[in-house]
């Protein structure tokens, strides 16, 4: 499981909105999530790239798996694996009471 941030999802989202608007006053997208880092206290500016990131895959702006396709996929493997391991119970089960019915039977 993934580890919690320390960082609410309002700053997340603030953070985003923030290097959106201050983006023109500066000369690379890089300066401006640093300088956003820096004014609203997160620890590095790569952690406001990858959020940026995030929004941009997840508002359909860059390609790439949204947050939701990502959770749904998740989800997902987590079942099938789930299912797998019950069908090999149950294979083991069948071969089981299977060998049963080959078996002479004592009156």
């Amino acid at each position: 499981m993934a580890a919690q941030s320390p960082y609410p999802p309002e700053l997340r989202r603030r953070v985003v909105r923030m290097v959106a608007e201050v983006r023109p006053d500066y000369p690379s997208e890089w300066s401006a999530m640093k300088a956003v880092a820096t004014k609203l206290g997160v620890k590095h500016a790569e952690t406001v790239r990858s959020w940026v990131r995030r929004a941009e895959v997840d508002t359909g702006v860059r390609q790439g798996t949204t947050t939701e396709e990502s959770v749904e996929l998740k989800r997902l493997k987590r079942e099938n694996a789930e299912l797998r391991r019950a069908n090999e119970i149950l294979k083991a089960a069948a071969g089981f009471f299977a060998a049963g019915l080959d078996r002479p039977h004592k009156y």
